[in-house]
């Protein structure tokens, strides 16, 4: 009887395990439902190629020679053959993998075996992207030692289109430029700090000022960076693709030489206060040493189709030379900001159509740090925007037959309000006065 009792107490007790067993798999079951039906129609295909990537790997990675057949016994075959009469039997050993999908294909983590490392995964990278139905996959180091991550994309980032919504908050690190996604539908990003200039060239209509404003975009909410733009290509303020930002601007200059010279030379005064008051009022030599601030913004000097500033004017009459010196001045006036502006707060973006030194002379191009490129016509105007190491590869200088999206970059740095708010011009901090008696921002 009590043999019976305990039967029937471990039949309730095995009961209560299925049961539970059941409510697991079925509550997990709503959860993959429910992501599946939330996710975007991108999203949901790459669940389902997450699903058969999972399914399949097993057999994909002995097929692309990703195993490794492990001959010794294993501590119980060696317990079960005490006679040694019959051999073990090898195993075949696969890395595990882990799929994550997103919009654009898949991510996925593994972890390497003996003879089985980064080099052969590189190796097999073509084969899985054909058996995956990817465009490509990319191997990469993972975050641990013994680790290598795969991205596998399925439709080509580059030419898929994207929209940028700002958030509206200050940026959470000051100078970081969110430049997009490369190839692999990853984010890139390029460090400005302690940077003094950056040159973008590319071909009209392939995004270079779209670029720029949503770099505007991002960083407008902060106090702590001013803007002042020179546009070549309007005459005025309410003309062009800086309408919507110009309030947000402290300064804004057109087509116009001359006027540009003369807002060229405020910012080279403003530049020489902030260098004669800066150990006195930050205590520092290098502003970055304390980061920008509402006091010290970074003052961020935007000059769109720079060429127009700079272009050498041919002529004997007097209307030409003077535009001729109004020219050669400006170049001499943006060098200084270049060479000499980075310690004090100042960033000098420029931006033309092809960067080769009659554009932006050589003395200003040469000593930005940053280089960026959309789509270029020629080689030659490839290695003006990025130097010469872009020669040595031609899949990645930026040409516009590949896609009108494509742009490559390169950078040597040694390192919420929204967007139309208005601000005020970055004083100098030796004309500051205490905060009970500052003039409201207008």
């Amino acid at each position: 009887m009590n043999e019976l009792g305990g039967l029937n107490e471990a039949s309730r007790w095995l009961n209560v395990v299925v049961w539970l067993g059941l409510g697991l798999i079925a509550l997990w079951a709503v959860v993959w439902v429910v992501r599946y039906l939330k996710a975007s129609p991108m999203v949901r295909v790459s669940i389902r190629q997450a699903v058969r990537i999972r399914r399949g790997w097993k057999r994909l990675a002995q097929m692309c020679g990703l195993s490794v057949t492990d001959k010794m016994p294993t501590a119980l075959d060696s317990l079960a053959n005490t006679d040694g009469k019959k051999p073990p039997k090898p195993r075949v050993l696969v890395p595990a993998l882990k799929v994550t999908p997103d919009d654009f294909g898949v991510m996925a983590w593994t972890n390497c075996l003996p003879k089985v490392g980064l080099a052969e995964f590189q190796k097999a990278a073509p084969y899985l992207a054909d058996a995956w139905r990817m465009t490509r996959v990319s191997v990469l180091p993972g975050d641990k030692p013994g680790q290598v991550m795969l991205r596998g994309v399925r439709v080509d980032p580059l030419v898929t289109p994207t929209a940028h919504v700002p958030t509206g908050r200050p940026p959470e690190e000051s100078a970081k430029w969110e430049l997009g996604v490369d190839e692999f539908g990853m984010p890139v990003s390029v460090h400005l700090k302690d940077v003094p200039g950056v040159a973008i060239g590319g071909l009209p209509g392939f995004g270079k000022t779209s670029c720029v404003n949503k770099l505007v975009c991002d960083w407008a909410p902060s106090p702590a960076i001013q803007f002042v733009f020179f546009d070549g290509k309007v005459s005025h303020a309410y003309e062009g693709d800086y309408a919507d930002l110009v309030q947000r601007a402290f300064d804004f200059c057109g087509d116009d030489l001359e006027e540009a010279n003369k807002k060229l030379k405020d910012l080279v005064q403003l530049r020489r206060a902030r260098s004669a008051s800066i150990r006195r009022v930050l205590g520092v030599k290098n502003m970055w040493h304390v980061g920008p601030s509402a006091d010290w913004p970074l003052v961020v000097v935007i000059i769109d189709e720079a060429h127009t500033y700079f272009r050498d004017h041919k002529g004997s009459d007097p209307a030409t030379k003077k535009l001729a010196a109004l020219a050669a001045e400006n170049a001499r006036l943006v060098e200084d900001l270049v060479k000499k502006g980075r310690s004090v707060g100042m960033l000098t973006l420029l931006t033309t159509q092809k960067t080769t030194g009659d554009a932006i002379p050589t003395f200003i191009r040469d000593v930005c740090p940053v280089g960026l490129s959309f789509a270029q016509k020629t080689a030659d105007a490839a290695v003006a925007a990025l130097g010469d190491d872009i020669a040595s590869g031609p899949t990645q200088a930026p040409s516009p037959s590949r896609t009108p999206h494509t742009s490559a970059w390169q950078s040597c740095p040694s390192t919420a309000a929204p967007a139309s708010s208005a601000s005020a011009p970055p004083t100098s901090p030796t004309s500051t006065p205490p905060a009970s008696q500052k003039p409201p921002r207008t």
